[in-house]
């Protein structure tokens, strides 16, 4: 008999450098809070009906938050191998279960792992990185840059499709007049450090509210001042892009302009899938990044799924009013009589257990 063929598709864990710091202290700015439950998944299918099984993890981006994370007590938007190796690190350090598991998982026979690269893990760009994260999980993992195509199926993190966070495809990295290459980071990179950053300091949720404008209503009532003083930050931050001249970052005032125009904490990107799906190639989209998840379907066997998030979600929405936790992901299974994968949007909810620690930040 021909062994069970599967796909498991996560994204945008945003995988810190975890809830308890060096020093003893919380880190405010974890926002992974789920390690054990990732373990169990991956024990999961490497175990009972999966056991013989080809299973591939399929990490859609955004497993790192290389972003948020300090390298030596400054977050930094000039990003060197160097650094990015450190921070690498310093992320694997905060979360030794779930590279533990990871490395468990890869080790064993029909396993392998593919890491489409995002916004927040750019740092994976790096050869030294690649070479770094194989040696912590003990085997060779499949990276793509921008997207994973296999048998009609199209896997991209989503970051690709907004102006904000969209790569360079042609560059990659910068070089010309620096003492060595950093990574060219986008837009909206340069805006979640330097700005973003400093508001998550005093409040850590401030990017995990939906709807956005909600939020912006619900803050000028209850927290005015801080609500006016950071627009005006906002308006220097966007005035001092405009006109800066620097070689570290280069964003000509029309594409800042488009950022503007694009700007969505949670941007819809059905619409991009949808227009990928016109390809006769393709009957399957997976994208991650938005941090909802969904499914839509157009016309006969073209579907979308979004991978959603495993971190946690706030909802201003009155259906779905409070804190949303789902371990969303996509199963994609190979039928036995040949034809196309199949997907599937599936909640992960872990084992049974007792107690386990609240998580606080």
């Amino acid at each position: 008999m021909a062994s069970k063929r599967i796909k498991l598709v996560i994204s945008d864990l945003h995988l810190g450098r975890g809830r308890t710091l060096p020093g003893g202290a919380t880190n405010p700015l974890e926002e992974f809070y789920f390690g054990q439950k990732l373990v169990e998944f991956m024990q999961y299918y490497s175990t009972g009906e999966f056991r013989d099984s080809e299973v591939e993890l399929i990490i859609n981006g955004d497993f790192l938050n290389c972003l948020q994370v300090d390298y030596r007590g400054h977050y930094l938007t000039v990003r060197t191998e160097a650094v990015s190796l450190e921070t690498i690190r310093s992320i694997i350090v905060g979360h030794p279960e779930v590279f533990e598991a990871m490395r468990a998982f890869a080790q064993m026979p029909g396993r392998s792992i593919t890491y489409v690269v995002g916004n927040h893990d750019q740092c994976m760009l790096w050869p030294a990185a690649r070479a770094f994260f194989d040696e912590v999980v003990g085997a060779s993992v499949k990276y793509k840059n921008l997207v994973y195509f296999f048998d009609g199926v199209h896997i991209e993190h989503g970051h690709m499709h907004e102006a904000a966070n969209r790569f360079d495809p042609k560059r990659f990295f910068l070089k010309k007049d620096l003492p060595e290459p950093i990574l060219n980071l986008p837009f909206g990179s340069h805006f979640f450090i330097d700005f973003v950053l400093k508001l998550k300091h005093v409040h850590p949720h401030v990017d995990k509210v939906r709807p956005f404008k909600r939020m912006i209503r619900w803050a000028f009532w209850n927290e005015f001042q801080f609500t006016v003083s950071s627009f005006f930050k906002l308006v220097k931050y966007f005035a001092n892009a405009i006109f800066m001249k620097d070689a570290r970052r280069q964003f000509p005032v029309k594409r800042i302009l488009k950022v503007l125009a694009e700007s969505a904490i949670f941007p819809d990107l059905s619409e991009s899938a949808r227009r990928i799906l016109n390809d006769e190639r393709v009957h399957m989209v997976i994208f991650g990044h938005t941090h909802v998840y969904q499914y839509r379907q157009w016309g006969v066997g073209k579907e979308y799924f979004n991978t959603g998030t495993w971190t946690d979600i706030t909802s201003l929405d009155i259906p779905s009013l409070g804190k949303i936790t789902k371990l969303t992901y996509v199963l994609i299974e190979y039928p036995e009589d040949g034809s196309k994968p199949r997907g599937r949007l599936k909640e992960w909810r872990g084992f049974h257990r007792i107690e386990e620690d609240v998580a606080v930040s």
